[in-house]
């Protein structure tokens, strides 16, 4: 006796193995049996005839966490109508433990309105017991944020670590990984860790590779920088040993895209020189960055109230404009999304807003940053459909959304949050494998499920295998469907006929039922 069957269903396992016909068996939280199942019983029987059965897919660079999603929309239901059933949050050096002190959250005041968030933890293990009692529509696991270490140590100050600083934060890495936390996230372009030097980075990595952790890193830049940004990733990998894991690559503005087939150039060969290295794509091509690192670097150094305050200073402004003005950035694309100012602001570009105001648009930017207390998050069409599907195709690539989960409900907010939240995997499925084909189905749900899972060391998920949990999804591949566009992102993906988490059904005839099954996964 079973608690569920699904039966007649075209399996695929998650593995990039063939697809196969077959029935899995259900009890409590874990697959009991995969086979022929049809003299069976069970509580529940399910009919996944003409559809795909495959594992739930893993999200390993999402940011339900830092944007505190997590806790103000525990249903997630973005994630859920995209067939997600585990996020990796603590990405981009920013997560929500260790804390030195309630004061260090600040490192996630670019992406969260840090009046609506209340924190009760310092500690890695205190978050985990704060979490235990928490439940989600999906399953939670994180890195630790290098740039929340860093400025729990420096506050606001711009300088390196001495070296008995440089063995604390080294402890307070050990301890978290030590207490279930995957690996350590940098943030290499935010103004809090966009000075440490590769000697820093590469003594915490080594503490990464100790534990079998992965280091995964939002690299220093991502126009012209992008190559020596790869090069410099690959090197703290090959000095530590530690896992490398490279977040949402990209070459951003057109004179860069060459630059795309380098940065895959030199993970190939570190690849081949036995650098255990991927790294995640999303399916668009317009970024979701904050404002401020698109500013020249000094700008933002020792953190947003001084930035803000040299910024309402005329003469610094005058050498900002100048600066801005001599960069080949084209300004002009950017479109705020998300910021204080959304009633008024969203879904307005700059170059609009500048126009309408009567003034250029490097003003326009800084008085929006001012308006907004540095609070913004942008929106550009600057990336390359081609390299996004020599991202897509490459087999060192994970499908991410560098998201968060959201209710169609939060478009009252004013935010026009990236569509990326709403339809990246559904999106590869049905553009990329179902019309494009540039991937068959069993690879392309490697990418989204196994691949993720072996790297990071989610064990027993990614695989539909038998005594793995049953984190499950069944797709009707002729309903695929992604209609979140960047204009009107607030849309659910279609096709994901059923979802379980931890064996329990949460996603039913292609609605979400509101049951949250989803808890914290430690290591």
């Amino acid at each position: 006796m079973y608690d569920i069957i699904i039966k007649n269903g075209q399996i695929i396992d998650g593995t990039g193995a063939p697809m196969f016909l077959g029935d899995i068996g259900i009890k409590e939280e874990k697959i009991a049996k995969i086979g022929d199942l049809r003299n069976e019983k069970a509580d529940e029987i399910i009919d996944a005839g003409g559809k795909y059965v495959c594992p739930g897919f893993i999200d390993v660079n999402n940011h339900s966490d830092t944007y505190w999603q997590l806790f103000l929309n525990p249903d997630l239901e973005s994630l859920v109508y995209q067939g997600i059933t585990t996020i990796v949050g603590g990405n981009c050096g920013s997560s929500l433990a260790p804390l030195t002190s309630s004061k260090n959250i600040e490192s996630i005041q670019k992406w969260a309105d840090l009046k609506k968030i209340n924190v009760n933890w310092l500690k890695f293990k205190e978050f985990t017991g704060f979490m235990e009692n928490k439940r989600f529509s999906v399953n939670f696991a994180t890195l630790v944020g290098h740039g929340t270490m860093r400025r729990g140590i420096l506050h606001d100050e711009v300088r390196n670590l001495v070296p008995k600083e440089l063995n604390f934060m080294k402890k307070e890495l050990a301890n978290s990984l030590g207490s279930g936390a995957f690996g350590m996230s940098t943030g290499l372009v935010y103004t809090h860790a966009k000075l440490a030097p590769i000697e820093e980075l590469t003594e915490l990595a080594k503490i990464v590779k100790k534990y079998d952790g992965v280091y995964a890193t939002h690299i220093r830049g991502e126009d012209e920088e992008l190559v020596g940004s790869c090069e410099e990733a690959v090197e703290i990998a090959r000095r530590s040993g530690a896992k490398l894991h490279i977040s949402h690559l990209k070459a951003m503005g057109r004179k860069n895209w060459g630059k795309m087939d380098e940065a895959l150039d030199i993970i190939d060969h570190a690849y081949e020189n036995g650098i255990d290295v991927t790294f995640d794509i999303y399916p668009y091509i317009n970024t979701g960055s904050v404002l401020y690192t698109l500013l020249p670097d000094w700008v933002a150094e020792g953190g947003k109230k001084i930035m803000i305050h040299r910024l309402k200073d005329p003469v610094v402004r005058a050498k900002v404009i100048a600066e801005i003005k001599k960069s080949s950035f084209d300004y002009s694309k950017v479109e705020i999304a998300i910021s204080p100012l959304n009633k008024t602001l969203a879904r307005r570009k700059i170059l609009e807003i500048a126009i309408s105001q009567e003034k250029s648009v490097e003003d326009a930017i800084i008085d929006i940053l001012i308006a907004s207390e540095g609070r913004v998050i942008t929106s550009m069409e600057i990336l390359s459909k081609d390299n996004v599907k020599k991202a897509i195709m490459h087999p060192l690539s994970i499908i991410s959304t560098n998201g968060a989960g959201y209710s169609i409900d939060h478009r009252s907010s004013g935010e026009l949050v990236h569509q990326r939240s709403f339809g990246t995997f559904i999106k590869v499925l049905s553009e990329y494998v179902a019309g494009e084909k540039l991937l068959s189905f069993e690879e392309a749900i490697k990418k989204m499920t196994s691949l993720p899972a072996k790297k990071f060391g989610l064990e027993k998920r990614g695989e539909l295998k038998e005594k793995n949990f049953a984190d499950i999804i069944i797709l009707d591949k002729n309903k695929l469907d992604s209609p979140a566009t960047k204009d009107n992102p607030y849309q659910y993906c279609r096709g994901v006929e059923y979802l379980l988490v931890g064996g329990k059904i949460v996603l039913s005839a292609g609605k979400y039922l509101g049951i949250r099954n989803g808890e914290m996964i430690t290591r």
